[in-house]
């Protein structure tokens, strides 16, 4: 664990963040009050939710604003944590050999034929890892949610973020095929020794903190040992077994700013 020093940085990032999204999503939505094709305004054309009433069709678009904005507002805020402790990269770049990709293929169709006893183990990183080309190579540039170097102890970490977890089957094999890709090319680059470890993180715990994480179309494609659910994400971000508390404790008091935003806007909305 680093020096708790580093726990006013992480204040100030989380309070910053809180500040600016509170003033950012008031003005967005207090600028479209006159605006028929604001966010809130358009949902008079769905009939179906207008026929409820004025206060029905305002909660349902402000609700589905604030999560999907929320999101964003914490993978930044996550991004500038890291930050402090971490090189930060949102992408990787190298050779990625057919025959490697290849063997993602079959291993993930493995995963998703349930008549297939074939279940995701950190083992098979390594499996990707010790395949030689025998062809030309591919020179691929993969985006990714975040891929953390920590200096100190030498290691790599590629993350998958989903802030809520909630992934179908098509989402949950396309974002474990990308890990395996980001991993396939950083191992070809970095050497065959490099301490890489991939992660599927979620900002919070669906299930609530500190509950067994049951969504089976997550553990369809990703080993138990991969996942950094809620608490365990933010502690890895801040370098520390208190990072959650940190974090979690200066959201909380900051919030308010939120609630003075929502409220703003509610008065111009509905009076």
């Amino acid at each position: 664990m680093r020096v708790v020093e580093t726990e006013k940085s992480i204040r100030q990032i989380v309070r910053s963040a809180v500040e600016a999204y509170a003033s950012g999503f008031e003005a967005r939505h207090l600028g479209e009050v006159n605006n028929p094709n604001g966010v809130i305004n358009m949902k008079i054309h769905n009939v179906f939710i207008a026929a409820l009433g004025e206060e029905i069709k305002y909660y349902t678009s402000l609700v589905r604003s604030l999560d999907s904005s929320m999101g964003y507002m914490l993978e930044t805020m996550a991004i500038n944590i890291a930050k402090l402790f971490y090189e930060v990269t949102k992408s990787v770049e190298g050779e990625l050999y057919p025959e490697q990709t290849a063997k993602i293929a079959e291993l993930l169709e493995g995963y998703k034929n349930s008549k297939n006893d074939l279940k995701p183990l950190l083992s098979h990183y390594d499996e990707i890892k010790q395949i030689t080309s025998k062809t030309e190579v591919l020179k691929k540039v993969h985006v990714s949610d975040y891929y953390l170097y920590d200096k100190q102890t030498n290691t790599h970490h590629l993350i998958e973020l989903k802030i809520g977890g909630d992934l179908d089957n098509k989402k949950a094999r396309s974002e474990k095929e990308a890990i395996f890709e980001q991993y396939a090319i950083l191992s070809n680059s970095l050497g065959k020794d490099a301490s890489i470890k991939c992660h599927f993180a979620t900002a919070y715990n669906r299930f609530g903190e500190d509950k067994e994480w049951k969504q089976t179309r997550v553990l369809q494609f990703f080993a138990k040992e991969e996942l950094l659910i809620g608490k365990d994400f933010w502690n890895l971000v801040c370098c520390s077994n208190k990072g959650y508390e940190i974090v979690i404790d200066e959201y909380k008091k900051s919030a308010y700013l939120i609630n003075d935003a929502l409220n703003n806007i509610k008065q111009e909305y509905l009076g």
